[in-house]
């Protein structure tokens, strides 16, 4: 891991020095940046974003760290003394730093297994509604009729759309939360 405050980050920041930090950063596994300023903790992460092209992820409890959660790909607001001016900017909301864990694991490992299933799922429903046009366009020897009424179609869509994954997605669970918590490395292969 690598600690840099703000004074330090101030003279890594300058143009001639900013390669020579980024391979530092990249041999890291964490990075913490303390006493930097709002400015220097966005410049900070939006150079981290563009030059390494690596997903971000910021957590900011106050107003001071809503520049900084705005140019992260995934931004964490904590609500807490502070004030909810992160929150507000925020991705997520957590009322306090302990349950990032349970986000990033959990719901993390959740949302990336049920999102692949939804796309598989409208690829499906797309491929088996297309065949059904395709071949009625046979029964109808190719005059361009429409098969079904526009109102059948919208609620063809509505409840092959909207239904199914409302109800995978609150049901749908394939590892349990204690398991992924004691797993972390579940979360990978989830990607």
């Amino acid at each position: 891991g690598l600690v840099i405050d703000g004074r330090s980050l101030e003279h890594v920041l300058h143009d001639s020095l900013q390669n020579i930090f980024l391979e530092l950063t990249e041999k890291c596994r964490a990075v913490v940046c303390c006493q930097a300023t709002p400015l220097q903790k966005s410049v900070l992460v939006r150079l981290v974003r563009n030059k390494l092209k690596a997903m971000t992820l910021a957590v900011g409890d106050g107003a001071n760290d809503v520049s900084m959660i705005q140019v992260a790909d995934t931004g964490v607001g904590i609500s807490g003394q502070e004030g909810m001016q992160a929150v507000m900017a925020s991705d997520f909301a957590i009322s306090q730093f302990r349950h990032l864990r349970k986000l990033l694991l959990v719901h993390g490992h959740w949302c990336y297994t049920r999102l692949t299933n939804m796309v598989l799922y409208f690829f499906y429903k797309n491929v088996a509604y297309v065949n059904l046009l395709f071949w009625y366009q046979f029964f109808c020897g190719f005059s361009g009729t429409s098969m079904t009424d526009y109102w059948i179609l919208i609620l063809f869509n509505l409840l092959f759309t909207s239904v199914p994954p409302i109800i995978y997605g609150v049901l749908d669970k394939d590892v349990s939360a204690e398991m992924l918590l004691q797993l972390p490395q579940l979360y990978m292969m989830s990607q």
